[in-house]
């Protein structure tokens, strides 16, 4: 399965994790959203990966204060039917602890209503945080990083968020 990842990024840190997936991936593709010729593009990829940062804490929309707030509306009018779609947010946990990695709800809830397959949810109970829209069902909709406060995790975080993403799609 081919993932294409798409992100968007505010400071440079969500390009680097996107960078950083491509090369765990094998056989995958890195875009910048804005590069994208319309959002239509996505119903190509075979499989996607969106990586996002939250810069607009507490607000209930266009919350990552990328381009995704431009095209976040225009994601559910897609056909990702069955398309394993999975979420990387960004966040800084101790300066926004109520509003920890906020945009990755916005995109699996566009994603799930264009019909995509969301995968790769990750467990809350090795993050500290105080709340998150991006807690579904006692779970992250996506895989949460904090490169402001826990950077020393990223590696082992993205390393096993991967295998778990590459088993989904496999079985």
């Amino acid at each position: 399965m081919k993932f294409t990842i798409v992100y968007a990024s505010a400071t440079g840190h969500t390009e680097d994790i996107a960078e950083r997936l491509d090369q765990l991936l094998p056989d995958s593709e890195l875009k910048e959203l804005s590069d994208l010729k319309s959002i239509q593009d996505i119903e190509t990829c075979e499989a996607l990966i969106c990586c996002t940062p939250t810069w607009n804490t507490g607000s209930d929309v266009k919350r990552s204060g990328t381009t995704w707030d431009d095209y976040v509306e225009q994601i559910p009018t897609l056909n990702c039917s069955g398309k394993p779609v999975a979420i990387v947010g960004l966040g800084d946990s101790a300066a926004f602890s109520k509003f920890f990695c906020d945009a990755m709800e916005e995109l699996y809830t566009a994603f799930k209503k264009a019909g995509g397959n969301l995968i790769g949810q990750v467990s809350g109970d090795d993050y500290i945080f105080d709340d998150s829209k991006s807690m579904i069902d006692g779970m992250f909709c996506g895989l949460p990083i904090d490169e402001d406060n826990e950077s020393e995790k990223t590696q082992d975080r993205l390393e096993a968020w991967c295998q778990t993403i590459l088993n989904e799609t496999n079985a």
